[in-house]
């Protein structure tokens, strides 16, 4: 029998918040000490091998679409393994789905942020209904009837899977169905109609004709769609069951065959005639939805700095254990140099994700500023920097990370996922434009957040010097690579008065000034080793 030796042990039975000094150190700066323990018990609970293996479990076994009984009744049912159902009760248990919203306080989104941070390293899958229902409280506040059935079902933390009336239930989940197969991101496009069908007690139903090509997590209990009025693009809340206890008329085409997000069903759907709850005025259904959008953009920050934090805690984790040339791979000078880079990009993902979600918890004209350009620009850079990542630390674990039993791959797969979802990059890098052009003194307002580090470190003086002759006369072609500069500016100066100076240095001497492109071209003299130690998951 062949002996198996020179393989680390897997990654299991830590706690992912008191192994992450750098989650940990962000909470508190940013106002989420009082939720500390709360998010040790949870991030001790999502470290253990029984959550681990659900994440896994959970992906292997993918969403099923039933469409009719075994009589030909239709039912459009999407069934999910008992694995996804664990993890996201576990999500809602901790309130990740709308615990800033029960309970309003200084910190409360960021604590929140937290949890979600940790949540994505074990399964992203879940996420991803999680988030739509966070985000769907902003716009649902437009529709003070919709408010006051829906909030109590979506603030309660008993997960229901069962399908069956949201009035029936203990809790209620809500999604999102913007995009249709012509338009894509460009909602204007869209051809579904409304058309107004009854009105009770001050609230205006419509009955939806039309379709959509990406409808994410359907077995929700509702969904904020777009369709077409007179008076443009409306924006309504269309229930999966109606009030006299039948389906609604959403019928569900196909699931999606994705490439990652595996765990999660994305279906294409048909509208005939499904009754939906006017939000907000006809007509301004864009921007009343693009307020959910703001929240979900926020969690594609946040979940992509998430998996990267797992990437480079598995990485880190087996170049600890495994020997090559006689040598730790972490002892060795060129796998430390890109671990460090590595370790380095997570913190600076890490420090700006948390960093957004605080403005969210302030309402004061600065930080409502800070959402409006720094969450799209965030998602933006954040999310194109996750691919290439995982697959710099999947080669870490050489062949290993390339085998679907090493949950590296499925990182991997997963990454591309937060750039495309709710606009990709070049739809954030012109919203950023945008939000620049509505509110000129933004710009004065995120050089004047780098300016104290400035006096620390001359490159990040000379790179703010840069951006605001560039902000004068912002160019649609070069978007990108101004939205690139702005965020890592930003992270930057965040490093500078936060982390160590070994890795605020190396992150000015390689994004700031340097190549910043390929991960592991640290610069000779640089700490590697204490980079890597600082950023090392600690397992007991």
């Amino acid at each position: 029998m062949i002996e198996v030796s020179n393989q680390p042990p897997p990654l299991e039975n830590y706690n992912l918040l008191s192994s992450d000094p750098i989650l940990s150190e962000a909470l508190v700066r940013e106002g989420a000490n009082f939720a500390l323990e709360d998010l040790r018990a949870l991030g001790r609970k999502l470290g253990t091998a029984e959550m681990i293996a659900a994440g896994a479990e959970a992906n292997r076994n993918p969403p099923v679409l039933k469409s009719f009984d075994r009589y030909g009744h239709r039912i459009d049912e999407v069934t999910f393994h008992d694995s996804w159902h664990a993890l996201l009760g576990l999500a809602l248990a901790n309130g990740l789905h709308s615990g800033p919203w029960v309970k309003p306080r200084k910190g409360a989104h960021v604590a929140r942020a937290g949890g979600c941070f940790m949540l994505a390293q074990i399964e992203s899958g879940v996420y991803c209904p999680v988030s739509m229902t966070y985000a769907a409280v902003a716009t649902l506040k437009h529709a003070p009837g919709a408010v006051a059935e829906w909030l109590p079902r979506i603030y309660s933390r008993a997960y229901d899977p069962s399908f069956k009336p949201a009035e029936q239930k203990t809790s209620a989940l809500i999604g999102m169905g913007m995009t249709e197969n012509q338009g894509g991101s460009d909602l204007r496009a869209n051809v579904s109609r409304a058309e107004p069908f009854a009105e009770s007690g001050g609230r205006r139903f419509y009955r939806i004709h039309g379709h959509k090509w990406f409808m994410s997590a359907p077995m929700c209990d509702a969904f904020l769609m777009l369709a077409q009025t007179a008076a443009g693009p409306t924006c309504f809340l269309v229930p999966r069951w109606t009030e006299e206890g039948t389906r609604n008329a959403i019928h569900i085409r196909r699931l999606k065959d994705k490439l990652g997000n595996r765990s999660n069903a994305s279906s294409e759907v048909e509208l005939e005639g499904a009754l939906g709850e006017l939000i907000g005025e006809e007509g301004r259904g864009i921007p009343t939805i693009i307020e959910m959008g703001n929240y979900t953009r926020l969690d594609c920050a946040i979940g992509t700095a998430g998996l990267m934090r797992q990437g480079l805690a598995q990485a880190v984790h087996h170049a600890r254990h495994r020997r090559a040339f006689q040598k730790l791979l972490i002892d060795q000078a060129l796998m430390a140099n890109v671990l460090a880079d590595l370790a380095i990009e997570s913190e600076a993902a890490t420090v700006l994700a948390m960093r957004l979600a605080r403005a969210y918890d302030e309402e004061d004209e600065a930080a409502l500023a800070y959402r409006r350009v720094v969450t799209p620009a965030a998602k933006f850079w954040i999310c194109k920097r996750g691919p290439a990542f995982a697959a710099e630390a999947m080669e870490v674990l050489g062949g290993n990370g390339y085998v679907e039993e090493f949950n590296l791959a499925r990182i991997y797969r997963e990454m591309p996922l937060n750039s495309i979802w709710e606009g990709s990059g070049n739809v954030m890098c012109l919203d950023v434009l945008r939000a620049l052009a509505r509110t000129p003194a933004a710009i004065d307002m995120l050089l004047g957040e780098m300016h104290e580090a400035c006096n620390a470190d001359g490159r990040l003086r000379a790179h703010v010097v840069k951006l605001q002759e560039r902000s004068r006369q912002l160019d649609e072609g070069q978007a990108r690579s101004f939205v690139r500069d702005l965020v890592v500016g930003l992270q930057a100066a965040l490093l500078i008065r936060h982390a160590t100076a070994d890795v605020a240095d190396a992150f000015s001497a390689t994004r700031l000034s340097g190549d910043g492109g390929a991960f592991g071209l640290l610069p000779a003299g640089t700490n590697v080793r204490a980079i890597i130690d600082r950023a090392a998951p600690a397992v007991n």
